[in-house]
């Protein structure tokens, strides 16, 4: 009898004896039925006959054939497979340990030459911001209007703000275009000829332009000539500008009296299709149109204190705006409010200190109370602005 035989018999005698082991354990116990012991028995046989099929490779049905020696090496290959042996863990010996060597990348150093590269462009772009900002002396400017202009605080505010985003690079997509509109005598020629003044100390005067419409272009002048003019008093000066990378003021006071023809050789300068010294221009436009509109405004929404001009006074402005003319459709809109008496008051102070009066308290309040007044409730409100004032001061003079 050959071993593969031998060992067939051994399995089944074992098996016979643990089938006549477990049904001595039934028949003692009495506890579990026939019905529930046959599955489990059979579930028992089914599992040892898998296990043994499936280490010896022999086939379902039972024989007493010898496997070939092929077989027999091929279960074994298989089952030196389906054992999962760790790997040994190698333990060094007595001799030293060292850290491993850290070998330095050169790409590392590469990233970062480049971070520090990028930082010191961005830290040098904002330097050159700052220093285009300090080169017009915004600060300066400011104080000035507030010290000057009264009344007009959310005015000053708006104009500072479109000026210091402007000025702050030479290179732009298009120019600033901004329009004081309001009533007569708020402020808004006088916020001008601050300006005119500020920026011809900074940039030179060939570098601003003050053009009075009724001055420079009178109702029975040629309307011919004064294109002619304006156009190269533009183009001259934007032209001369980008040559030092300045960037040139121009105020047109008086626009509501500006004729159709001009107006539309003016706008064609606002226009994005256009080389690029022209994009880099400031136009200040002061005019009365929606003077009215904003009078309006203020004594129905007297009895309310208005913090900020809403936006519905600035689409109340605009929309008077764009029935004059196109021109404003690309305007920054300010607006400039009504005053107060107590601002008619400043400006008097402010007068008689320019011309060299004494600023008496009770001089001071008898002037300003021969003004006209709107009077809402506890409120008034000065129908001709400080427009009155220098005319009021100079019959104080004594050598008038």
């Amino acid at each position: 009898m050959s071993l593969v035989s031998l060992r067939a018999a051994i399995r089944i005698r074992k098996r016979i004896r643990s089938l006549k082991k477990s049904r001595l354990q039934l028949e003692l116990s009495g506890r579990k039925s026939a019905d529930i012991t046959r599955p489990s028995l059979l579930r028992r046989q089914f599992s040892t006959e898998s296990r043994c099929l499936s280490t010896f490779e022999s086939p379902r049905i039972f024989s007493f054939d010898t496997p070939s020696l092929e077989q027999v090496a091929l279960s074994n290959l298989r089952r030196k497979k389906k054992r999962k042996k760790s790997r040994p863990v190698l333990y060094p010996g007595n001799g030293r340990k060292y850290l491993p060597i850290e070998h330095k990348s050169k790409a590392k150093r590469c990233l970062y030459l480049f971070i520090g590269i990028v930082i010191f462009q961005i830290l040098n772009a904002i330097e050159n911001l700052d220093d285009n900002v300090l080169k017009y002396d915004l600060d300066g400017l400011e104080k000035t209007m507030q010290r000057e202009v009264f009344g007009q605080k959310i005015a000053i505010e708006k104009i500072m703000d479109l000026l210091e985003d402007y000025l702050a690079t030479h290179w732009h997509n298009k120019p600033l275009v901004i329009s004081m509109n309001g009533p007569s005598g708020v402020g808004k020629s006088h916020m001008g000829r601050i300006l005119a003044k500020h920026f011809r100390s900074v940039v030179e005067s060939d570098f601003v332009l003050q053009y009075y419409v009724m001055h420079n272009c009178p109702s029975d002048s040629n309307v011919a000539t004064c294109e002619a003019e304006l156009t190269d008093m533009i183009s001259d000066m934007v032209t001369r500008a980008e040559i030092e990378e300045k960037i040139p003021i121009f105020i047109f006071d008086e626009m509501e009296l500006m004729q159709p023809t001009l107006l539309e050789t003016l706008h064609g300068y606002f226009k994005l299709n256009q080389s690029n010294e022209f994009l880099n221009s400031i136009y200040i436009l002061i005019s009365n149109i929606g003077g009215n509109e904003v009078t309006k405004y203020f004594l129905q929404n007297a009895s309310s204190d208005i913090l900020n001009v809403p936006q519905e006074l600035h689409n109340i402005i605009q929309s008077s705006l764009r029935q004059h003319h196109g021109i404003w459709d690309v305007a920054e809109i300010v607006p400039f409010t009504l005053l107060e008496k107590s601002h008619i008051a400043n400006c008097f102070l402010d007068e008689l200190l320019r011309e060299g009066l004494y600023p008496d308290s009770s001089n001071i309040e008898n002037l300003a109370g021969q003004l006209k007044y709107y009077t809402i409730k506890d409120k008034q409100y000065s129908i001709t602005g400080c427009k009155q004032v220098v005319a009021k001061v100079n019959l104080l003079h004594p050598y008038t």
